[in-house]
C-alpha cells in the first residue's frame, strides 16, 4: 500500500489526491471512488503495459454508473503537468489527450470518477500504425454460447494464418480478440486484413455468423464486429472497470477458460478480481512475444480465400 497522506496518496514519487473517497459510484454494492482507486491501483502493474504511451479517451461518471457520463479526450486544465500529454491531429486541428504511463496517473484518472479507460490501437510515437488489431464479438440476443463458439473458430482461423491471438471479457456484453502486430502496417491495412478474415469466416459459419453492418441483416446471426480498427478509434483496456451493475471488470482469459459454461461477459468485478488475480496471476504473460507481421497471415489468407472461390 502506499502511503497517505493529508493531501492524498503517495504513489511513485508523486501526491495523488483523493476526494470525496466515500462518494458511492456502484450503489447496488456501496462500491466508492476510494474502492474504485483502489482497484486501480492493485491492477496497476498488470494493466499499464497495454495503457502506455498511447492517447486515451476518459469515460468519466461524477456520479457514479448510474448518473450522467461523458466521454473526454481533451485534457483538462485543471490536471496536474506531470501527467503526460500527446497533441494528435483530427480534422480541423488537433487536440491534447492523455496519456496513462505510471501509476500516479492511473489512480488520479479514478479519483476523477473516469470509470473506463479506453486507449488507442496504436502508439503516441508512431500514430498511424497499430499494434493490435481488435475483433468485437457481442451476443446477438444474450445467447453468450455463440459468443465462445465463434471467439473459438476465429481464433482457430487467426492461428491457422500464423498469428497469436489473445482473448479477455469486456466486463459489458461480449468478448474481444487481439491479435499484436509489429507496427509496420497501417490502420487502412490492418482494417481491411480483418474484413477478409470476418468475411472468410462468416462464409465458413453462415448460419451463425455475419460481417452485416446493419442489424436488420444479421438475422440472428452473430456480428464479427472490426470497426475499432480505425485511426482514432478505440478499445477497452485489459482491467478497466465498466459502467455496469456490480462494476464487472474487462478481463484477460485463458483459451481453456473459454469452454467453461459459466463464463461470461461480466464475471468478474471489482470484488471479485482479487481472489482471481490470487490464483491465475497474469495470464497474458509473455503476450508481448506475440506480435507479428501481417504479410505471412494476408498471403496465407488469400490463399484460403482463393481455395473457398475454386
Amino acid at each position: 500500500m502506499s502511503p497517505k497522506t493529508e493531501d492524498g496518496l503517495r504513489i511513485g514519487g508523486r501526491t495523488v489526491p483523493l476526494s470525496h473517497p466515500d462518494k458511492v459510484l456502484f450503489p447496488e454494492d456501496g462500491i466508492t471512488k476510494a474502492e474504485l482507486v483502489g482497484h486501480y491501483r492493485a491492477v496497476g502493474r498488470l494493466m499499464l503495459p497495454h495503457l502506455r504511451d498511447r492517447p486515451l479517451v476518459m469515460e468519466r461518471y461524477p456520479d457514479g454508473y448510474r448518473g450522467k457520463s461523458f466521454f473526454q479526450k481533451d485534457v483538462p486544465g485543471h490536471f496536474p503537468d506531470w501527467i503526460h500529454r500527446r497533441e494528435v491531429p483530427k480534422e480541423g486541428g488537433t487536440v491534447t489527450m492523455a496519456v496513462c504511463d505510471d501509476a500516479a496517473t492511473l489512480a488520479y484518472l479514478a479519483n476523477q470518477a473516469c470509470l473506463t479507460l479506453h486507449p488507442w490501437l496504436s502508439r503516441a510515437d508512431r500514430l498511424g500504425c497499430p499494434d493490435r488489431i481488435v475483433f468485437d464479438l457481442d451476443p446477438p440476443a444474450g445467447d453468450f454460447g455463440i459468443v465462445r463458439r465463434s471467439a473459438r473458430r476465429l481464433a482457430d482461423l487467426l492461428t491457422e494464418l500464423g498469428l497469436r491471438p489473445a482473448v479477455m471479457t469486456t466486463g459489458s456484453r461480449g468478448l474481444h480478440l487481439l491479435v499484436l502486430l509489429d507496427r509496420r502496417t497501417d490502420f487502412d491495412t490492418a482494417r481491411a486484413f480483418a474484413r477478409d478474415v470476418a468475411g472468410l469466416l462468416a462464409a465458413r459459419h453462415p448460419d451463425e455468423l455475419t460481417t452485416a453492418v446493419r442489424k436488420d441483416k444479421r438475422r440472428g446471426r452473430l456480428y464479427l464486429d472490426i470497426q475499432r480498427n480505425a485511426y482514432a478509434q478505440t478499445s477497452v483496456a485489459p482491467y478497466a472497470v465498466r459502467a455496469r451493475p456490480h462494476a464487472p471488470v474487462a478481463t484477460p482469459i485463458g483459451w481453456d477458460e473459454l469452454d467453461d459454461p459459466d463464463l461470461h461477459p461480466q464475471r468478474w468485478t471489482v470484488r471479485t478480481l482479487p481472489d482471481r488475480l490470487a490464483g491465475h496471476s497474469d495470464v497474458w504473460k509473455g503476450l508481448g512475444r506475440c506480435r507479428r507481421s501481417l504479410r505471412t497471415a494476408q498471403r496465407r489468407l488469400a490463399a484460403l480465400a482463393g481455395e473457398g472461390t475454386a
